[in-house]
Order: structure tokens, then C-alpha cells, then sequence
């Protein structure tokens, strides 16, 4: 068969491609894919949470009330979500969003104008409308720990 093998010949082979990565390499690129993946991830959900404040944006006004009676909200939903009188599911709904207020990292970072404390006062309004949608507005007054008119800023807010 008559070919001279290139060793032979005095030249080196060289592989170019078909070789396998050493480990480090596999490790890193299997690294980097899971970072490049999560970063991707939190940026659709940034997105898709960006067309849902669109989509529900609170009435004028509202948006801005719900910022000035943060504190008072938080107080409001703490009481709410030790009331043993309330369902279950709706003392759930409240302790999971006392834990993602709690949270350092949101989907909308708080230094971004406008969106960073809008996505908070959005998700308290829709956690107390469907509170108030199944415990009833009486349960709502009976823990408001603010002003008359916060209160009505407070329905005006959730719509109810």
C-alpha cells in the first residue's frame, strides 16, 4: 500500500478539531452555557413581566399612592397574614408576597426609574385585590393600620 507514513517522513502530525477538550475546558464551557442560560432567563421574565405592568398598569395616581402607603401596606399585609379567621390560600398569597417584598433581588431592580418600585406597588395591588376578592373588604378595614383616606387610596388602588 504504498504510502510512506508522515512520522516517517520527519514531519510532526497535528490533529486540528478531532480531539478531544481536556476537562478544565469541558468544565468551563458547561459553566459558561449555565450562566449564558440563566442570564436569557431572567431577561424574558424581566420582559415578560415589563408587557404585564403595561397591560395592568394601575389607574392615574394610583401607582404613586400605593409608593407613599408602602408602609402602611406592609403593616396591612403582615396583620392580614397572621388573622387565623382568613382561608388558607389567602394567608399563603400574603406570606409569599411578605417574602418576595422581603427579597434583596427583584425581577425590576429598585435603582430603575419609575419600573424598580412600580413592580413591588403592582404586586401588592393584586394580592390584596384577590384578598379582598375572597376575605371580603371588611377584613381589609378591620386590619388597616393607616388614615381613612389611605384606606380609600387603598381601594382605589385594587380597584375593589
Amino acid at each position: 500500500m504504498g504510502g510512506v507514513h508522515p512520522r516517517r517522513q520527519g514531519r510532526r502530525v497535528r490533529r486540528h478539531g478531532g480531539g478531544r477538550a481536556g476537562p478544565l475546558t469541558e468544565l468551563l464551557t458547561e459553566i459558561l452555557t449555565g450562566l449564558l442560560a440563566a442570564a436569557a432567563g431572567l431577561v424574558l421574565l424581566w420582559l415578560v413581566l415589563l408587557i404585564l405592568l403595561a397591560l395592568a398598569r394601575p389607574e392615574s395616581g394610583a401607582l404613586g399612592d400605593a409608593v407613599r402607603l408602602l408602609p402602611d401596606l406592609l403593616r396591612l399585609v403582615g396583620r392580614l397574614a397572621r388573622d387565623a379567621t382568613l382561608p388558607g390560600g389567602v394567608r399563603l398569597r400574603l406570606w409569599l408576597l411578605l417574602a418576595y417584598l422581603a427579597m434583596p433581588i427583584d425581577l425590576i431592580p429598585d435603582f430603575v426609574p419609575v419600573l424598580g418600585y412600580a413592580d413591588d406597588a403592582i404586586l401588592v395591588a393584586f394580592v390584596l385585590r384577590s384578598v379582598i376578592c375572597r376575605a371580603g373588604p371588611e377584613a381589609v378595614a378591620r386590619h388597616w393600620p393607616g388614615s381613612e383616606e389611605g384606606l380609600r387610596a387603598v381601594r382605589r388602588l385594587t380597584r375593589t
